[in-house]
């Protein structure tokens, strides 16, 4: 698997894009893999939200779609930017230790490495609603998750700087 290198762009933050060798239309052949651009005209580093909260409602129903949650919170915190995680839906099962290593997704890192990586280093909130309704108390979850309501998730997604994805 090519792993992108990424160089930083004079005043510019590099972005990963898919780089399609060939005739148009298709994708692959030499030089296939990504390529390291700069962002358009108009956008700037301080545009970029401070802070990134993703809820998440898919679990093992979804791995894919929750992978694809985990992996951008991940990114995000590798990348400098604070992260909020909410688990919600069928993710709050995710909250109870050992569950991510219930989801098997080809291709990805363990979803419980990410997971345990964002606990660790950003914020991780189990919805309130969803955990009740699974009998999911306090002492039942993971260290360093907290349970949090629909006030404090509009707190958070409504504040300056922030940039709010549902997957």
């Amino acid at each position: 698997m090519h792993v992108p290198q990424f160089t930083q762009a004079r005043g510019h933050t590099p972005v990963a894009v898919p780089r399609h060798a060939g005739r148009r239309g298709q994708a692959g052949g030499r030089g296939a893999g990504f390529a390291v651009v700069s962002p358009g005209a108009g956008y700037s580093a301080t545009m970029a939200a401070q802070t990134l909260v993703i809820k998440v409602t898919a679990g093992k129903d979804e791995p894919e779609r929750c992978g694809q949650a985990l992996t951008v919170a991940a990114t995000a915190m590798a990348s400098g930017v604070a992260v909020s995680l909410w688990l919600a839906a069928e993710a709050a099962w995710l909250a109870l230790p050992g569950r991510a290593d219930d989801i098997v997704l080809p291709h990805s890192p363990p979803l419980a490495d990410l997971l345990a990586s964002i606990v660790a280093g950003g914020q991780v909130t189990l919805c309130t609603q969803c955990a009740a309704r699974r009998d999911i108390g306090p002492g039942d979850v993971i260290e360093g998750i907290r349970i949090g309501g629909a006030a404090t998730f509009v707190s958070e997604i409504t504040a300056d700087g922030t940039q709010a994805l549902v997957y």
